[in-house]
């Protein structure tokens, strides 16, 4: 099979051609491994090749809806067991793990065809993929400009067409970032129904998710139809769907009420490419037949955007203790930026800590109020177009504050110096939408609607309320049927 050939169908798709006997999972596999090969001096989307694991897999009786497709997991919160899960990070590139992750388990159920790891930055904590441990990832439609973060490395694959779908997670919009850096489909699924299991029962109090990134709306609906429910080991018995994701996707919603925003919700500035995406996105809606209108949460979303901080922090300082004892690795294992935040979550109060936590009750509330009124939000996904690699990178007198910070553990003083809201800033200003639906558990999506004028994709988010998963893949359904885009392909390395 040649690439053009292989680009052309989506996993569903390629997984009816195998079930067709119109062609083999090696096929499959080496057309793979081959267009991996193709634009990975480029992209650098993969850290860990499982080519050889991969080929004896696919010679093998496989079933499930998705059998005998290649795929991608990311090497973050998706072990494999006897594999190091590096995180992104040097401390621990060569710790195995002990057992798959549920997902894993799930997927290799479905019939897939893994065959390596993702590229992320260390622990997943930026919206951009550039660590130290494994380089910078390139997005497929410039490469100067970054695939967004965490899940950056499985984006840019699945947009350059080396997979149609690949794992991703989400903590506070590594899905969704991704997806709207490369035009593709990105679902963050609601608390709970996807598991997280079994080396974490609740990661950050269940703000993160696992999921995948795609170029299709029905991908993303049987990925979840493989993916949720509940694991007997877990904390949650979800409320799964009575109906298949898949078929809620391929119909049309009714007609729904949407409330739209543009402005940031902490107060930063907005890019009008990103105005214009929402506003080109409610026009579409108005012709489908859906009430858009204005419309606001409510919500303190700066103190919102503080207190998913000062979470991740604290999760982040346990991380880099774990990693510690679980390999004995120096402080110098991990980058500075870690250390410097890890610094920060060190300093954190448990009376302060479970003060920020329990205000999320309130957001949480607040939103339940919106959707009394509202069916979905429509914001833009990102506040700006894809940053340029490097450009992200901690400014200077923010990094001398850093240094001073580790070395002489001024943690809490500096977070009553104001430091944090300069860090809500400089971390949050260019992806201010996407914590909103973390904290309060919502399930959100993010769709490949606009292409700025210097030809990058800027896709637009929609959050709904609790169990809306089914409503979010039958609206993008719809958007997708109006306006397609999964036959737009970058111009790196088109098909020849």
């Amino acid at each position: 099979m040649d690439y053009a050939d292989y680009r052309h169908y989506d996993a569903v798709g390629l997984a009816e051609l195998v079930a067709g006997r119109e062609v083999t999972p090696r096929e499959l596999l080496d057309a793979a491994l081959a267009r991996l090969e193709a634009v990975e001096p480029t992209l650098n989307t993969v850290v860990r090749r499982l080519d050889e694991q991969a080929r004896r897999r696919a010679d093998e009786p496989l079933e499930g809806p998705f059998a005998g497709v290649p795929f991608l997991v990311k090497d973050l919160l998706q072990d494999i067991a006897g594999l190091p899960t590096g995180s992104g990070s040097r401390s621990l590139a060569t710790l195995p793990a002990a057992r798959n992750a549920v997902v894993v388990d799930r997927w290799l159920s479905a019939g897939l065809v893994v065959f390596g790891k993702t590229n992320t930055p260390e622990f997943g904590t930026k919206g951009v993929t550039e660590p130290v441990a494994n380089g910078p990832t390139r997005n497929p439609w410039n490469p100067a400009h970054t695939p967004g973060g965490s899940s950056g490395g499985s984006a840019a694959a699945v947009a350059a067409g080396v997979v149609p779908a690949a794992g991703a997670n989400d903590g506070g919009g590594s899905i969704r970032i991704p997806a709207a850096c490369c035009g593709l489909v990105g679902l963050k699924p609601g608390r709970g129904l996807v598991p997280s299991g079994p080396a974490v029962d609740e990661d950050r109090h269940g703000a993160v998710s696992n999921g995948v990134v795609t170029r299709t709306v029905r991908d993303a609906a049987v990925m979840l139809d493989v993916l949720a429910g509940a694991d007997p080991n877990g904390p949650y018995l979800p409320a799964v769907s009575p109906e298949s994701y898949a078929s809620a996707a391929s119909v049309p919603p009714r007609a729904l009420r949407i409330g739209f925003a543009t402005e940031s919700p902490i107060g930063t500035g907005v890019d009008p490419e990103a105005v214009a995406a929402v506003e080109d996105a409610a026009t579409l809606l108005d012709e489908l037949g859906h009430v858009v209108e204005p419309a606001a949460t409510g919500i303190d979303e700066r103190r919102l955007s503080t207190d998913w901080l000062t979470m991740w922090f604290a999760w982040l300082a346990a991380d880099v203790r774990q990693a510690r004892r679980s390999t004995g690795c120096a402080p110098e294992a991990f980058e500075p930026d870690t250390r410097f935040l890890a610094a920060l979550g060190d300093s954190v109060r448990p009376s302060d800590y479970l003060a920020s936590l329990r205000r999320w009750n309130g957001y949480t509330q607040q939103l339940g109020a919106f959707h009394e009124r509202y069916d979905l939000l429509l914001t833009p996904t990102l506040a700006y177009p894809p940053a340029r690699v490097g450009e992200l990178a901690t400014p200077p007198a923010l990094q001398r504050a850093a240094r001073l910070i580790v070395t002489a553990r001024l943690g809490r003083a500096a977070r009553w110096a104001g430091l944090m809201d300069r860090i809500v800033d400089e971390n949050l200003a260019r992806t201010p939408y996407t914590q909103l639906a973390n904290i309060t558990g919502r399930p959100a999506i993010s769709v490949p609607l606009h292409w700025t004028a210097a030809g990058l994709p800027l896709g637009v988010q929609f959050l709904g309320p609790l169990g809306s998963e089914g409503l979010l893949l039958s609206l993008a359904g719809q958007l997708e049927q109006a306006r397609p885009w999964a036959h737009r392909e970058p111009p790196l390395l088109p098909a020849r």
